[in-house]
This record gives structure tokens, sequence and C-alpha cells, in this order.
């Protein structure tokens, strides 16, 4: 009991500390240190401090600045597949020139998956020497975009922030010659009241229809271009007169041209769709090359698209697209893949000015590598649609950045309002089980099978389908945002995990860790599901010794404590030692990663198979993390009988997780709230109680009081001590 107090001691203590120590933020001074001045300016020796107006720190050579540092993250949006930004440091001379590119940190899985970080970091560096003028001159089309194949969109990324990010320090600090972007008068805006409907000839013919074509002969001799000769063997099959792609682009959020090309019906349901500040554009394509591909399938990313304007690129998700069954104009041409595409109001951009949808077109070259290229096809809005020039207003920026973040989570709340109605139903579901948890567990047979659709709804909808699998690493962010800052936005842009996270907080206090861990973890709900298929397979199952059991129970809070330990030090290293969850590995990515990640999953799994729930029994450092303060709970809200553990133990040896004590007393810490016992409580063929009573019902026609079955639990604040027969 002494060595029990004193572990709850320390694992409160470690919370408290944690919380009171600082953590080092993702800025640009925190990552300077770990680079040598040298690898960002030749000869280098030094940096100075980072500047309060500009983001940047003087590279310094022998006391003078040769260049200015400054972290791509700073300037633009460097979101990746993780969801986390990708963090690159980069230095810019005189010249505007990038003298040294550095990749300090990101969270892409996708780069787990075969594809070592040194070429990731490699490929980064390369952008050393980029000329940021010709950028500019050419609106970021300047240079070759070298890609690896499995993370087309992670090199995007870092490309497209480089580019954008240099140009807006260039442009901040002057750098060779560029200054900053002035709008040449004042915003043009759409004329929403042409609501009439034209043809297709007349929109095509006036530009409200922009069109590019390419045969297979233009893009074989574009690759030819390139001198890769390896893109060069493999030229594109057909007669070099075939259309290779004919992509057509217009901007449908213009009244006119939306009726005409979608009808009204499309039309109403494109307004429903779209949220104030919002545009959509219209891609229509035909060819041997698709500008969808399957890439999105997989990553939920458009990955052979992008909208350009200006320093901005916009990349389409699968949740910003919709499929349009045909053009609703009487003469236009029939196409094979037919597209809207939602701008968001976040992304800044200016339907009244000119734009560009860039096509990456790949070939393979081996049996996983792929060569790329890039065409853009122009767009500009005809002048027809906007309304006459207006006088500048006046900029009001009070609050800009507060209301960007809170637009931004609001849409991706309305974007996932099925998935959120869904986890509401079953948290709604799962509350109304535990309230009336006597009556949910009355029939066996069909509690055990409303168990084993509830797990599986977890794990396919939760797990598989949402990806919303809770972690340590949550509470680790946590911790570290309540040190640096704390701030709603950033935990609200996943509502299922918020919702989750609110729910838990309210279990706890309730009924203690098991609303989470015995029914919405998806790994816990993979578990389990897998031993009960080795059940039915007839494997043998290992019920381990009561002490060894117990003494097994402490590793779980002995792992946690290292994260939260290691943590202090550094939150990459702790997310990186958090890997002994294998929640990432079988939930996250499906097992789509390194071997030596996938082999721990399944050995986990594997001894499941045996022991039921071993890796939640013995390792798991969340249940660990959550079950500290689910000591607070309120109410013990499963029944026991004064016979329960003497001389009873059916239930103790029935348990799935081993939570009940030879004595009787049902360990909280380590209790699923499976239920198991409950309806054990009330089972007239196991429960010697129950037995006992449906015996003397039979002899005397009586219902012995003491029993007391439907009230509350013997050990609930309201209820009277129960005494066995």
């Amino acid at each position: 009991m002494v060595l029990k107090r004193a572990a709850e001691f320390l694992l409160v203590l470690s919370l408290s500390c944690l919380l009171a120590v600082t953590a080092r933020a993702d800025s640009l001074a925190s990552f300077l240190p770990d680079i040598a001045p040298s690898d960002l300016a030749p000869g280098a020796d030094a940096f100075g401090p980072v500047r309060e107006d500009v983001k940047v720190a003087p590279v310094l050579k022998g006391g003078e600045p040769v260049a200015w540092a400054f972290l791509t993250s700073d300037f633009v949006g460097t979101t990746g597949y993780s969801g986390k930004p990708i963090h690159v440091v980069a230095a810019i001379d005189a010249d505007a020139i990038l003298t040294g590119v550095k990749l300090v940190a990101h969270s892409e899985p996708i780069v787990l998956i075969g594809i070592p970080n040194s070429k990731m970091v490699a490929l980064t560096e390369g952008y050393k020497g980029l000329d940021l003028k010709r950028e500019a001159e050419t609106g970021g089309e300047g240079h070759d975009l070298d890609i690896i194949s499995g993370a087309t969109v992670t090199i995007m990324v870092i490309d497209d922030s480089l580019v954008r990010a240099g140009l807006k320090v260039a442009r901040a600090l002057g750098l060779g010659g560029l200054s900053p972007a002035t709008p040449e008068g004042p915003r043009r805006e759409i004329d929403m009241g042409q609501t009439g409907t034209s043809g297709w000839f007349t929109l095509s013919g006036d530009g409200s229809v922009r069109r590019m074509t390419l045969d297979i002969g233009q893009v074989n001799a574009a690759f030819e271009a390139t001198g890769d000769a390896r893109a060069i063997k493999r030229p594109e099959p057909g007669a070099p007169e075939d259309t290779f792609i004919d992509m057509h682009l217009a901007l449908v959020s213009v009244p006119e041209i939306g009726r005409t090309l979608l009808g009204e019906a499309e039309y109403a349901n494109l307004v429903n769709w779209l949220e104030p500040g919002e545009q959509a554009i219209l891609v229509l394509g035909r060819g041997a090359y698709s500008f969808k591909g399957s890439g999105y399938v997989r990553g939920g990313i458009f990955d052979r698209i992008q909208l350009i304007q200006g320093d901005s690129a916009v990349r389409f998700f699968d949740r910003q697209q919709r499929r349009l069954g045909t053009v609703a104009a009487e003469d236009a041409p029939a196409f094979s893949e037919l597209d809207l595409f939602k701008i968001p109001a976040d992304a800044e951009f200016d339907p009244a000015a000119p734009f560009r949808l860039q096509l990456l077109v790949q070939r393979a070259v081996g049996a996983v590598e792929k060569s790329f290229l890039t065409f853009d096809l122009g767009y500009r809005l005809p002048e027809r649609f906007l309304l006459p020039a207006a006088a500048p207003a006046v900029v009001e920026d009070a609050g800009d950045e507060a209301a960007a973040k809170a637009a931004l989570w609001q849409r991706i709340w309305r974007d996932r309002t099925v998935e959120i109605g869904i986890l509401s139903a079953m948290l709604l579901l799962l509350t109304a089980t535990f309230f009336f948890q006597f009556q949910a567990t009355m029939n066996a047979r069909v509690f055990y099978w409303f168990r084993i659709a509830y797990l599986t709804v977890t794990l396919l909808f939760i797990g598989w389908y949402a990806n919303a699998q809770l972690s340590v690493v949550n509470l680790m962010a946590l911790a570290g945002s309540l040190r640096t800052g704390f701030s709603w936005d950033a935990f609200l842009l996943d509502p299922l995990v918020f919702i989750q996270w609110f729910a838990v907080a309210a279990a706890l206090i309730f009924w203690g860790r098991g609303a989470y861990c015995g029914w919405l973890c998806p790994f816990g709900a993979l578990q389990e599901l897998t031993n009960k298929v080795a059940r039915a397979l007839r494997l043998p199952q290992w019920t381990l010794p009561w002490g060894l059991n117990e003494r097994l129970w402490p590793i779980k809070y002995m792992i946690f404590l290292g994260l939260f330990g290691l943590s202090f030090v550094s939150i990459p290293l702790a997310e990186t030692y958090a890997e002994v969850e294998p929640f990432k590995t079988a939930i996250i990515l499906k097992f789509m990663r390194d071997w030596p990640f996938v082999v721990f999953a399944l050995l986990l799994l594997l001894i499941g198979l045996f022991i039921e729930r071993f890796y939640c029994r013995y390792l798991c450092p969340l249940g660990a993390a959550l079950a500290i303060p689910a000591r607070i709970r309120m109410f013990d809200w499963l029944r026991r009988y004064k016979d329960c553990g003497n001389p009873c133990q059916t239930c103790a040896n029935e348990c799935p997780v081993q939570a009940i004590h030879p004595t009787g007393e049902i360990n909280p810490n380590e209790c699923i709230t499976c239920l198991h016992c409950q309806v054990l409580y009330q089972s007239e063929a196991k429960c010697p109680v129950v037995i006992r009573q449906i015996k003397r019902r039979a002899r005397t026609g009586t219902v012995d009081p003491k029993l007391n079955l439907g009230h509350p639990p013997a050990n609930h604040p309201n209820a009277k001590p129960q005494e066995a027969s």
C-alpha cells in the first residue's frame, strides 16, 4: 500500500512538474542552435539575433551579415500529410539567392513508407542556389521540380514553401532588387447580379472556359527536352497526334458561368456547398491522362493539380471535391472526368485576379521511380463579370489572425458533420448503456453481440476510417501548449479527436478510464476482436498467476513517466519514443510502414491472441495516463455481492483483463468497464447468489429481499450493504 501511494504521488508530481517546465517552441531561434552557420552560408561563423520586424536572423561572417536565415513556417503554411508543419530553415543573400537550406523537423508519415529520411534531407538541401529573382519573374516556375516517388505531396509542400517564403523575405528586406508587392488598385469584385445563362460556345469564346490540350507527341518531346534518358526510353504509347489530355477550366462560382455549365439544380447545390468567401472551379478532362489520378484515394489529396495565384498555391483535398455527372450546356463536348473543386476562404484567393492551374505529368522510369513535368493552364475572368473598381477601403487588421484561425477550424467541423454525428451517436449510446447497465446486461447473449458490434464500429469507423485514435502524444501536445501559451484553435482542428477527449474527461469523473479503454480505443477493439477470433479457433488462453499479473501492471506507468520525463528535454524526441504505442502503425497507417514497426504491432497482437488485451494491461502509456485522474471518479457503478471474492471467484476468474482481486475488489485503475462482471451478477447459471435465490423462490415462492436485484450496487454511495444468503 505504501508503494502504491508513493507511485501515485510520483505520477501526480511528474504531471505538475510537466506544466511548469518550459519546452522549446518551433521557432527560428529554437532551430538555429542545432545548425552550423557555414551550412547556411559558406564561411559563416555565427548567427545574429532574430529581428523583431521580420522573423529573420543575420548569418554572420567576421561579424558582418552575408545572408539572412528564415524559417519557412513563419511566413507561409507548410502543413503536409501529417497535418503538422514541415519546418525548413533557409538563408538568402543580398542577391535573393538561397545560400543554404536545412530540413529541420517534420512529422510526415508517408516518409516512413520505404523512403529514408536522408533522401528527403538531400533533396531539400538541393534548393541551395535557387534564384528567387527568377522565381519572381516566372511566378515560381524558374526551376525544375524534383519529386520523390511516394512523397509527391510532401516535396511539393517543401518546394512551394521555400519559393513563397523566400519571396516574402526577399521583398520584406528588399533583396535582389525585389520590393514589397503593392496592389495596382482596389480589389475588383465579381458582379453577382449577372444571373442569366449563355452557352458553351459563348463561354469558351470569351475566355470564361479556358482550355489546355496536349498531344502525345508534345509530351514525349517535353520529356526528351529534360535529357532524362530513363524517361526518354519510355515514351507514351500511341500516335504523336493522339490526345494525351484535353483539360478545361472554369470559375463556376460566378453565377452565369455556374448556371450555364452546371444547370440550375447543380448550381443551387454548389451555392449551398460554398461558405462565405469560398470559390469553386470546374475542371474537365478527357484523353489518356487523368488530372486526378488515384493518389487521392490513398492520401485524400489530389497531387496532380494545384492552383497558383501570385505567391500562393492551393492544393485540393477529397473533402473539397465533388464529381459532376454532365455539363449542362447543350453544345458542350463529352468529358470522361468532370470535377468541382472548392477554394477555401483562408487561401486568400482573388477570383478577379489571374491564376493558373498547374498539371503534374508523371512517367514511370523504374519499378517505383517516376519522372515529372509540369504544364500550366492560365485563367483570367472576363472583364464583363467584374464590377467597376471601387475606391480603396480602410483596412482593419485587428483580430485578423484569430478570425482566420477560427474560420479554419469552423470550416473543418462543417466539412465533417456526418462523422461528428456518427461519433456523437456512439457516445450517447455508450452513455445510455452505462447509466442503464443493469438493464443492458440482463441478456448475456444480446449484450455479447452488442459489444462485438460496438467494438467493430470503433475499429472500422473511429480507427481505420476517421484515424481518430487518441494517443499519449496528444497529452504531451496539450501539456506543451499549456507551457507555451494555450490556444483552443490547434485542438479544434481535429473535431473527432477533440470530441473524444472532451468525452473522456467527462467519463473519468463518472466511470474512470474504462469508457475509453474498453469501448472507444480502436487498437483496444482490434485486440479484443482478434482474441475473440482466436477463442473461436480454440487457441489456448493463458491466465497469468495473480502475483505476476499484479507486478506487471506498473510497467505501463513507468513507460508513461519515462515519456513525460523525456518530453522535458525534447517533445520531438518523446514523440519518437512514443512509438511504443502501436497505434500509428496499426490504426493510422494500417500497417503501411517499415517492417520493424509492423513486426512490433503484429507481435503485440499475436501475444493478445493468447493473453487478452496484453498491451492494454501491461504496456499502454495512454491507459496509465488516464488511470491517474480516474481516481477522482464520483461513483462506483459496478454492482457487487458480499459473497464476491469470499468465497465466489467467478467474476475474478472470468474478468478478461484480470482487474478483480481474489478478495473481490475491482481495481478501477485496471478495469476497462466491459461490464462482463455485471452480466455474471445476474447470471442464473454462474452466480451463486442468484442460483440460491432461484432455489429459494422455487422452494417458498418468495424473493429474498437481501438479494436486492434492481437496486443500486452495494458499493454505490446510496446503497445499503448486501448480505449473503
